[in-house]
């Protein structure tokens, strides 16, 4: 999960202003959090006031993502999302965007099983992204996030992953100079996956994620979960992160943290 809250803060400044390239300062001082981390970190809060029973899963998803993203209301929500948020009866709106993506990685981490993962992944995105390219998106970054910290190789996540989800044929190369911005999971989700199968680390896979263009937040903080689960995150850079968040986000990160320690490097 810091790994997608790092990817978030490193692709932060770059969303609206694309940078083609790997070579930048990973987390400078015009670096922030958005969305991408307060959704991530309210569905870290849902699972862990589950406490391994996950029969209100979605109820306390609902409220979390309500009592902690009511805080940002300037962090970056798409605009259906923030009304949702907002919304004394809020309902599923048939969603694809890639939001459903960037928040689940914490299912990944408490789940005990890859179909207790995909479950976990199903309810917390079907209360908003009900729509099947939003679940799909969620799922099939979920399932890779689990079966990198289970220890599957790459090359086994890939097979997995453009066997059932994303038929991946291209490469970052090949689309750098002409990938625009899409918010959707399909426009967005797959590219995200190849900055993981591409990366050397887990900060190449960062970078390969912001250096494409487009929604260079979210795709990072999707990249960045799954380049954690399989990598490890440099303590350093984790250290960095955290600087960013206030004491509400670092307590629910700190509190999952002791519950499900993450991987270093």
């Amino acid at each position: 999960m810091t790994g997608a809250i790092i990817g978030d803060i490193a692709g932060s400044r770059f969303e609206w202003d694309n940078h083609r390239s790997k070579s930048f300062e990973l987390l400078s001082r015009n670096c922030f959090f958005t969305d991408d981390t307060v959704m991530t970190l309210a569905i870290a809060d849902a699972l862990l006031r589950c406490d391994g029973d996950y029969k209100e899963l979605p109820e306390k998803t609902v409220s979390s993502m309500q009592a902690i993203g009511r805080h940002y209301p300037h962090s970056g929500y798409g605009g259906r999302f923030h009304h949702w948020m907002f919304s004394d009866n809020p309902m599923p709106y048939d969603s694809f965007g890639n939001g459903a993506a960037m928040r689940v990685s914490a299912c990944g981490y408490v789940a005990g099983s890859l179909e207790e993962a995909i479950s976990l992944s199903r309810q917390v995105t079907a209360v908003t992204h009900d729509h099947p390219e939003g679940l799909k998106g969620a799922e099939a970054v979920t399932a890779a996030i689990y079966l990198a910290r289970t220890g599957k190789s790459l090359e086994e996540i890939r097979e997995y992953i453009t066997g059932k989800y994303y038929h991946i044929n291209f490469t970052l190369g090949s689309i750098r100079e002409s990938y625009g911005f899409d918010a959707t999971c399909q426009g967005s989700v797959p590219e995200a996956f190849e900055a993981f199968f591409e990366a050397e680390d887990f900060e190449d896979a960062v970078r390969n994620a912001v250096s494409i263009g487009g929604d260079s937040d979210t795709i990072a903080a999707i990249t960045g979960s799954i380049a954690e689960a399989y990598f490890g995150v440099p303590e350093r850079i984790a250290e960095r992160a955290r600087t960013f968040l206030d004491e509400r986000l670092l307590g629910i990160l700190t509190a999952f943290e002791e519950k499900y320690p993450p991987k270093y490097c």
